[in-house]
């Protein structure tokens, strides 16, 4: 609904509009004669910003002015009140400026808003993620105010190819979205499309980045994610480099990355601050881990029911012996073992931080030493299980994929041992292979196989080398792609 000249009717309709919601502040004043209505949101707003550079400069202002209309077109071009200052001509732009900790200035006489940036609102400080340590790099992580995060990106990019681009989405919440890139390196039909995709999001809120990556990837049956998540603005800007699209979204310190590589997840900030060989040492243990967290359970189970050949033979000495006194079958044994994990995860997690240790070690005892003197859980299933368990924590950003299909494996080799691993192996493989986001495969640079980027995959080579040649996800595209390289 567009303003009208009128104060008094634009304030009825303001109220009416929010049902005369108590946190909506407004404060008369008279300006060279003229009524006048400052408008801002409890809590919101700073009270000394709005005192110091509002109401102030208001009462000291001095001139003739015939009506509202003048007034406002005289403070926004002549008297700089805020930095952050725009027009508002409607009531659903002026309620969204208010709601996002804008003072609104009416005037009588006036058809339009006058809107001052002093947001005042109580946020976290900025402190290091929670979720992504390192050793050597910046201590510094997203918060949840937007602005704030993008200026922790500028102050570390200070490029004039450094672009943000401002969207709301969300019918209720009206959360405020930003679109970064670089605009020499990526291409500006795919920030349009996928600008486009984020202002037609068929949601009432925005609570966080989960809500909007499904519609992102495009299928809610990938296994891998597609588009990755960051709280680090040092890795946002690394991604920003190699031709990434970043999107901020207010209210969550988690930034979405696309596309994410599969083989990204393998690799930390800390791999470049170490010396090459060691990183590599610590890539390859990576790769390992993942590996043993998604097959060693399946492996264990396929040699001792179908494959004992495979197994030494004290080993499979101990197996027998261990199996002997277990009332349940080892498929069974190693399901459930598995879902206790999960369990005592889960509590470990949710629960206060003051009892989640507890319930840690009441797991340890009731999964480790209770089950195993009472027979119902063999010492080698449970080692295996242990492994995988603890494996699987070396790359949290699969955990829930490998979650899924670890018991997908142990029913595989229950079924038909080492070919039922092997077959759903093939099956993982081919749908990492066929996962791709606005036409960019998530298994490059090996799926096309791109040898020259390589070098940074199963080793990290030094930054002399590495810097010859700059990497790029255009680079890594299909032929047949929508996006050609920037």
């Amino acid at each position: 609904m567009q303003l009208t000249a009128s104060l008094a009717q634009n304030l009825e309709i303001i109220a009416h509009m929010t049902g005369a919601s108590d946190d909506t502040v407004i404060s008369r004043l008279t300006v060279c004669g003229i009524p006048c209505a400052l408008l801002s949101c409890e809590g919101m707003c700073s009270s000394a910003g709005i005192a110091e550079q509002i109401a102030e400069p208001l009462h000291q202002l001095r001139g003739d002015f015939p009506d509202g209309a003048a007034l406002t077109a005289y403070l926004r071009r002549c008297r700089l009140l805020a930095a952050d200052s725009a027009e508002a001509e409607n009531t659903d732009s002026l309620l969204h400026y208010l709601h996002s900790g804008f003072a609104v200035l009416l005037a009588d006489g006036a058809a339009s808003a006058s809107v001052f940036g002093l947001q005042g609102y109580a946020s976290r400080g900025i402190s290091e993620p929670s979720g992504e340590l390192n050793v050597y790099g910046a201590k510094e992580g997203f918060t949840e105010p937007i602005r704030t995060n993008m200026s922790l990106i500028r102050r570390r990019m200070k490029s004039p190819l450094l672009c943000f681009s401002m969207l709301t989405a969300g019918t209720v919440t009206q959360t405020d979205l930003c679109i970064v890139y670089l605009r020499d390196r990526v291409p500006e039909q795919l920030i349009s499309e996928i600008r486009g995709m984020l202002g037609d999001l068929p949601l009432e809120s925005i609570l966080s980045a989960g809500y909007v990556r499904p519609f992102l990837e495009g299928s809610d049956l990938r296994l891998i994610h597609s588009i990755g998540t960051t709280e680090r603005p040092d890795v946002f800007c690394a991604k920003l480099l190699e031709g990434r699209t970043g999107i901020l979204i207010d209210g969550t310190p988690f930034a979405l990355v696309i596309p994410q590589l599969f083989c990204e997840t393998f690799q930390t900030l800390d791999d470049y601050n170490y010396p090459p060989a060691y990183a590599t040492l610590l890539r390859w243990i990576k790769y390992a881990a993942a590996l043993t967290a998604l097959l060693l359970p399946a492996a264990y189970l396929a040699a001792a029911l179908y494959h004992p050949e495979l197994l030494h033979e004290t080993l499979l000495r101990v197996l027998t012996d261990s199996e002997q006194n277990t009332p349940f079958s080892l498929g069974a044994e190693m399901l459930g073992i598995l879902f206790l994990f999960e369990i005592v995860r889960e509590a470990g997690l949710r629960l206060p931080k003051a009892v989640g240790g507890a319930v840690g070690m009441i797991g340890g005892l009731l999964i480790g030493d209770a089950a195993v003197q009472s027979g119902l859980i063999s010492t080698p299933v449970l080692t295996a299980a242990a492994l995988s368990a603890t494996a699987g924590f070396v790359i949290p950003e699969h955990h829930a994929a490998l979650t899924v299909l670890r018991p997908a494996f142990i029913l595989a080799a229950a079924a038909a041992g080492i070919p039922g691993i092997a077959l759903l192996g093939a099956a993982l493989v081919h749908h990492i292979c066929g996962t791709e986001v606005f036409g960019y495969p998530v298994s490059a640079p090996i799926a096309p196989l791109h040898p020259k980027r390589l070098r940074d995959i199963f080793a990290r080579i030094g930054f002399r080398r590495l810097s010859q040649g700059n990497f790029r996800v255009s680079e890594v595209g299909r032929a047949d792609s929508r996006f050609p390289p920037a």
